[in-house]
């Protein structure tokens, strides 16, 4: 006799099915290993594919589906390959592993922080401080030991921050300065993720009336404080944190992906589009970015590499600088 399916077990049976592929694809191309939330967000684009639309089409997408009922489905999967166990911040000293007593003798020439602890996770379980030359910190790891600071100091380093599209997530590259002693003169330089980023690349945005299931803030120092947006073209951030602009920090420069060459940031923090979108009290995760798109694009960013322009751009900046013109007399 065949088995009845209600509408419950049919579910289950959709999960049971999308999920291996949903782990192939956050683990494509060369095995990544993912997070829970990035694999959460993998089976979003299973359920609910976005068109392939230029990036001037800017918009965020809820997701399809509740964490909490992704959670349940995933107890029930078992064992998936390449999905991470979760790992406590480090508390250890630097340098506790081997004895060389000349371990902060050297120059430092850059440094990842990034808000979210199980994306600084992944990135080092990825691969990407050796690959990219930089030491990858989350916030729940800071402070900075003096010897690191040390080396930072010695080697004119650029401190990267890597956050969320919030309000909160805006606020934090002013964040690391105060809270790891980082010598006057040196730069932090925001990576993204801004508003405008995670529309043009039509990311999953959490809904503030709708429980996300995020798990516990624990990527925030102690002391950090929460910032709301006012709408006013800046994001106030308490009587401790100011924008940007105020503090010397550059606002980021670059999208995530490969930013076309002509799609710079115009002046200014938050643009008009961006100030809307953070009045809704929305939020896009890190982990809502593709697990390989977030590896290569952090490695690009933080090395300096640029994807060369494409021919059509080159000739339009041809044509603006009198290229094959007649010379003027």
């Amino acid at each position: 006799m065949a088995e009845q399916l209600t509408p419950a077990r049919w579910t289950q049976r959709v999960f049971d099915r999308l999920l291996p592929i949903a782990a192939s694809r956050a683990a494509a191309p060369s095995g990544i290993r993912f997070t829970e939330r990035q694999l959460y967000y993998e089976l979003c684009r299973l359920l609910a594919p976005v068109p392939p639309l230029p990036r001037r089409v800017a918009f965020t997408v809820p997701a399809p589906l509740s964490f909490a009922t992704f959670r349940t489905a995933l107890a029930r999967h078992g064992e998936i390959s390449g999905l991470l166990t979760p790992a406590p911040p480090r508390t250890a000293t630097p340098g506790a592993h081997t004895p060389e007593p000349d371990l902060f003798d050297y120059g430092l020439p850059r440094l990842l922080i990034c808000e979210s602890h199980t994306v600084a996770h992944m990135l080092r379980a990825n691969g990407l401080p050796m690959e990219s030359a930089t030491p990858v910190l989350s916030a729940a790891e800071l402070p900075l030991h003096p010897g690191v600071t040390a080396m930072l100091a010695r080697g004119s380093g650029d401190v990267y921050v890597l956050h969320e599209a919030s309000a909160a997530g805006l606020a934090f590259p002013t964040r690391p300065a105060e809270l790891t002693g980082i010598p006057a003169g040196l730069r932090v330089l925001p990576l993204g993720l801004r508003p405008r980023q995670a529309m043009g690349l039509h990311l999953f945005h959490i809904d503030p009336t709708v429980d996300s299931g995020r798990p516990p803030d624990t990527s925030s120092p102690p002391d950090a404080s929460r910032p709301t947006f006012d709408g006013r073209g800046s994001v106030p951030l308490g009587p401790e944190v100011a924008p940007p602009e105020a503090t010397g920090v550059e606002p980021p420069t670059r999208l995530l992906a490969e930013d076309h060459p002509d799609n710079e940031p115009g002046p200014g923090f938050l643009d008009e589009r961006e100030q809307a979108w953070l009045r809704r009290g929305r939020t896009v995760e890190l982990d809502a970015v593709r697990p390989a798109v977030l590896l290569r694009s952090v490695h690009r960013l933080v090395r300096g590499v640029r994807t060369p322009p494409p021919p059509l751009v080159e000739l339009r900046r041809a044509r603006r600088s009198g290229f094959l013109t007649w010379p003027a007399a």
